[in-house]
């Protein structure tokens, strides 16, 4: 299954949500209640052979421009899994 990624602009939070294609997707934000929008995000390609994408991510930095960048990128926005909903009970 693959990985959405929806935005809610007054929280300024983005949800992580992992669900099938033909499944509907959230309808609104477990903070604030509030619309979310779907993210278009690149596609995770392995083309330089790299064993994870974070090794991909980082291979051409040193580890200070490193940090650097993932202070920039925790500032503005937070990031949440939300799990699948459950369909059913595992104990019926």
């Amino acid at each position: 299954m693959p990985v959405y990624e929806y935005e809610c602009p007054p929280c300024r939070v983005i949800y992580e949500v992992r669900h099938g294609v033909k499944d509907a997707p959230p309808e609104h934000c477990p903070r604030c209640r509030g619309a979310l929008a779907r993210l278009i995000s690149a596609p995770n390609l392995n083309r330089g052979n790299h064993s994870s994408p974070t090794e991909a991510r980082y291979s051409k930095m040193s580890a200070r421009e490193e940090i650097a960048r993932e202070k920039i990128l925790q500032k503005g926005f937070e990031r949440i899994w939300l799990p699948p909903p459950v369909k059913h009970s595992p104990w019926e």
